[in-house]
């Protein structure tokens, strides 16, 4: 995400109506307090957008922004935050609440209702915006779960708060076919962490089924390097049946076994081509990727890419004739 305004092309005296105005421009009308003088105000935003998903991106010095009751009756249409911490803490307050955040934490808030966000150790902040309307979800609910830590203690928020890191981090996923096959499973995952968070049963069982496909994949990837990574272990991992996993997964076009293949030769690619790739052998690269049987793993390479491993190896890591 390439930055949209960097106050370091900007006179200091200038800094604050500049923040100011591009915030309330890009993603909403909040007051923004800078405790430290104009000369020592740092601030680097950057913007995205997948469907009506908005992200910010930010790394600032040390600031306090507040949503007040006046901007807040003033707003047209009702907004919900996503706000992911990525390193150091930051506060949260809302609805009579708040809530600390460090790293890999978030928490939701509402444009409709007063909110201060404290970042006194400076910011590094991912901030999604989205209509209320699009997660669908009673108002009531929202207000319980607005300036509430989500991450420690329940897993799907935990998924969430890596999709969505990552979702901000790839201009890839956010353009093209790409951001059309995001934008329905990343509200549905939003859905997904607040109901689960409210303890909402009924209303979590829809949005955890139509976010199961999504995080499989994502446990298989993070699981690729296991061995012993089986229909069985993932089904299990999910607290579903082997054939709910393969019914899941078909919906989605995706032929597990051939999906995990296709993935681990990836990587093994990746590790013959890079820096490193002459540092162990063939065989290693492969048994590190799943693959223990090193002629097999030959086989299903050439299969895949037309030429051996070694050949691949070769092409990007020339013996020298010396």
């Amino acid at each position: 995400m390439s930055p949209v305004l960097d106050t370091a092309f900007i006179p200091p005296r200038d800094r604050e109506e500049v923040v100011r105005e591009a915030v309330w421009e890009s993603v909403v009308a909040v007051d923004i307090d800078h405790p430290l003088p104009a000369e020592d105000i740092s601030v680097r935003i950057g913007l995205g957008s997948v469907g009506p998903l908005r992200i910010c991106s930010a790394r600032a010095t040390a600031v306090t922004v507040r949503r007040t009751e006046r901007l807040a009756r003033e707003d047209e249409e009702p907004l919900v935050f996503l706000g992911l911490q990525m390193t150091g803490t930051s506060l949260v307050v809302q609805n009579g609440r708040q809530c600390l955040l460090r790293p890999g934490d978030f928490a939701v808030y509402e444009s409709v209702a007063p909110y201060t966000l404290l970042f006194d150790e400076g910011v590094d902040h991912h901030f999604f915006r989205l209509p209320r309307a699009a997660l669908a979800l009673p108002e009531r609910l929202l207000r319980d779960v607005t300036a509430v830590t989500l991450g420690p203690g329940n897993p799907v928020a935990r998924l969430a708060s890596t999709y969505f890191s990552q979702l901000a981090a790839s201009d890839e996923l956010r353009q093209g076919v790409h951001a059309d096959a995001v934008v329905e499973p990343s509200i549905e995952l939003l859905r997904a962490v607040l109901t689960s968070q409210h303890g909402d049963s009924s209303r979590a069982r829809a949005p955890m089924e139509a976010t199961l496909s999504l995080r499989i994949t994502h446990y298989i990837r993070a699981h690729l390097a296991d061995p012993d990574l089986s229909a069985a272990r993932i089904a299990a991992a999910h607290g579903i049946s082997v054939r709910h996993l393969y019914a899941v997964l078909s919906r989605s076009g995706i032929s597990l076994g051939d999906w995990i293949r296709a993935r681990r030769l990836a990587e093994c690619k990746r590790d013959l081509a890079g820096p490193n790739g002459r540092l162990r052998t063939i065989a290693a690269i492969g048994r590190s990727w799943g693959f223990l049987d090193a002629t097999h793993f030959s086989k299903v390479f050439r299969q895949a890419y037309g030429m051996s491993p070694r050949e691949w190896r070769d092409r990007h890591h020339p013996r020298s004739s010396g």
